[in-house]
């Protein structure tokens, strides 16, 4: 489906096409008003950026979409390409207003290199952050709407920005995740492959644990009471790991979809009922 042209661009055209022909049509009102002329080539500048910027996203994203058509798309390219665009549309709207207010952008440049290398270096996490932000963008790893786990926190990508991961955590509460974090802390994507595969881990101490045969006989029929659970998948109970203090276990099921929803409910029910279990049998 073709997205439509937007009201914006239509205006931009006319606006460009108009500024152009007035260049000609007075050219002398122009060169005797310097402020002006100032404004009017910084508008049309910023103008003539802009309208190349959409022209040029609007064929990359049609030629990307067209590609990959029939196919199940991972990656994050359309995101990477608007986000892109709005960092040029920024830069053209810096460049326009020096040209209106009469500096050459070239010669500010120049002399503000010293500078520049200063606030590199005073915000040199943001920048880092916005370049980790576009990679993310191009690359297939995860993208908006998969559930994640990266360092203690975990829950659905809801957006990616050029400074953090926006993730809606099991409390529905929106987590900023720095970009940077996606390339130095261990991330795991639980829907990558469009799994409903669900563990579930829980420790008990040693004094009050139980063998897997009886969490099995427990659970076994509560299991097939839940309505969001696939029963043709069935589900296995293994003892993880062993301390001298207690034993860790481990619940597989799978769940009827791979909704974040859905996981967390189903999480939230095998512990519930492992707490019951523990209580009635202490």
């Amino acid at each position: 489906m073709t997205k439509p042209i937007s009201i914006s661009f239509i205006v931009r055209i006319i606006l460009l096409i108009a500024l152009t022909a007035s260049f000609v049509q007075f050219e002398t009102f122009y060169m005797q008003r310097e402020i002006i002329r100032n404004m009017a080539y910084g508008l049309n500048t910023f103008l003539t950026a802009s309208v190349l910027i959409s022209i040029g996203h609007f064929i990359l994203v049609k030629l990307y979409n067209s590609r990959n058509e029939q196919q199940v798309v991972r990656g994050n390219f359309v995101l990477g390409i608007t986000r892109v665009a709005t960092v040029g549309n920024v830069f053209f709207i810096i460049v326009s207003l020096m040209i209106a207010v009469g500096i050459n952008p070239k010669d500010f440049i120049t002399s503000m290199t010293i500078v520049a290398m200063a606030i590199a270096v005073i915000f040199r996490e943001y920048i880092t952050n916005m370049i980790s932000g576009l990679i993310i963008m191009f690359s297939d790893q995860f993208s908006v709407g998969d559930r994640i786990k990266i360092g203690e926190y975990q829950g659905k990508i809801v957006d990616i920005t050029l400074a953090n991961l926006v993730v809606r955590d099991e409390d529905d509460d929106a987590v900023m995740i720095p970009n940077n974090l996606v390339f130095t802390a261990t991330l795991v994507n639980k829907t990558s492959q469009k799994s409903n595969k669900i563990v579930v881990k829980f420790e008990l101490p040693i004094d009050r644990s139980f063998t897997v045969a009886e969490l099995e006989q427990y659970l076994s029929p509560l299991f097939q009471k839940n309505p969001n659970l696939d029963h043709s998948q069935g589900f296995t109970i293994k003892v993880a790991d062993m301390t001298k203090d207690y034993i860790k276990y481990k619940v597989e099921v799978s769940a009827i979809s791979s909704s974040n929803k859905i996981h967390q409910q189903v999480q939230s029910n095998i512990l519930n009922e492992i707490l019951q279990f523990t209580r009635m049998q202490g």
